[in-house]
């Protein structure tokens, strides 16, 4: 598990084949979210580990970056090869990078 900062995470999403997670509530996801995440919540967990590549990259985020570097480390513990967590979360990317998806 590795926390890397906004640049490095876009970085590493515009390489392509990654799985980028948001473990936000449901309702600030559907306000808004970085482009392509998947909500991960306690209802869909277990899906997700049983259909996701675990050989591609996986980033997860929260708000603030606290949240998601616990939610990294259990990811890699359910032996997905290579985990990140972003610094800042949710908050430190929209301030940079102020387009992002609504539902």
């Amino acid at each position: 598990m590795e926390c890397v900062d906004v640049h490095k995470a876009k970085e590493i999403l515009d390489q392509g084949q990654i799985t980028i997670v948001d473990i936000r509530d449901g309702q600030s996801y559907a306000q808004a979210h970085i482009d392509q995440a998947i909500s991960i919540n306690d209802n869909n967990i277990e899906e997700f580990l049983t259909s996701a590549n675990k050989e591609n990259p996986l980033i997860c985020y929260c708000y603030h970056g606290f949240s998601s570097q616990n939610a990294a480390q259990f990811f890699n513990e359910q032996g997905f090869k290579t985990v990140y967590s972003i610094d800042g979360g949710f908050e430190a990317w929209r301030a940079t990078y102020p387009t992002v998806t609504n539902s």
